[in-house]
């Protein structure tokens, strides 16, 4: 089944008229991964049409303000739509103060219970049944981190044919071939799972930068990611004040991409200086092809891969 990587706000530090503040959504069919909160994002997810319901998991790479100031609006509205699914969230040192303390001082009540964790040290932060997600520290000007999104792998290929050849009867023991486990005919003879299974198929991958400078680690953190969101403030030619302020430009994020072997890079967290993104677009072509500028509201489906 696809899941869907959905751009809520694009621009960086301040919106535009054609950009909202940082926000991606990871889709799954009954859950969301959100990635940063920017002011205007609940506005954002319904223009988006995603779900105020569904499953939710907040990562906040870190806390500056056009990263985070949107979470409180977002999780009042959920509240205003008597939300009952618990919400959790991921941030680094000082967002449970910074959660608390506005909840307080608005006084505002809550239809669901708020799970807040402090990352506090690179490594697994979320482990599900079938993905996970981890951090790495980044390179920007306050505590930041970098997030990846890994499926785990699927049972490879059921062959009904090969099942049958080998006299396995039609029901459970098909299922348990499936789930990877072998069994044992009336016959007495043993039938391994991979007697009628392909290859496990790799699960897919989505890294998300937050605000950073490139740093050393990212290569391999990212390493064969399907996508790579990696934020691109400045052009190539303000390179000396990306570094200053803790930021990247195209050829950076490009070759970021490129050293980690990914499939498809997206340039994201643009100045508002860029009302055409032509320039970003063409300085990271040169280094890494398959690239995109997101746009607020741009979607991308990532499907089941095959093998």
């Amino acid at each position: 089944m696809s899941i869907n990587v959905v751009f809520l706000g694009t621009s960086g530090a301040i919106p535009t008229l054609k950009r909202s503040l940082p926000s991606a959504v990871i889709e799954c069919p009954k859950e969301l991964l959100m990635f940063d909160c920017g002011e205007n994002t609940q506005r954002q997810m319904m223009n988006s049409k995603v779900s105020f319901h569904k499953k939710l998991t907040v990562l906040l790479t870190h806390l500056h303000g056009d990263h985070v100031l949107g979470l409180p609006g977002v999780l009042q509205t959920m509240a205003l739509m008597d939300r009952k699914e618990p919400v959790r969230v991921y941030g680094p040192k000082g967002i449970k103060d910074f959660l608390v303390c506005t909840k307080e001082t608005l006084n505002f009540g809550l239809t669901f219970p708020v799970e807040i964790y402090e990352v506090l040290s690179e490594g697994l932060i979320v482990a599900e049944d079938n993905y996970t997600v981890t951090a790495v520290k980044s390179n920007h000007a306050v505590e930041s981190y970098s997030f990846a999104f890994t499926e785990k792998p699927r049972p490879g290929k059921f062959y009904p044919k090969k099942a049958k050849d080998l006299g396995v009867p039609v029901g459970e023991l098909w299922s348990q071939l499936q789930r990877g486990e072998k069994i044992t005919l009336p016959d007495g003879k043993v039938v391994e799972s991979n007697d009628v299974m392909g290859p496990p198929r790799s699960g897919r991958k989505i890294v998300y930068t937050g605000d950073t400078r490139p740093f050393p680690a990212f290569a391999e953190f990212a390493a064969g990611a399907d996508i790579v969101i990696h934020e691109s403030t400045f052009d190539d030619s303000l390179t000396e004040k990306a570094a200053l302020d803790g930021h990247s430009t195209p050829s950076q994020a490009a070759a970021e991409a490129k050293a980690a072997g990914a499939m498809q890079l997206v340039l994201t967290h643009i100045s508002a200086r860029y009302s055409d993104t032509t320039l970003l677009l063409e300085q990271a072509k040169k280094i890494f092809a398959d690239t995109l500028v997101a746009e607020d509201f741009m979607r991308l489906e990532l499907p089941l891969k095959e093998s």
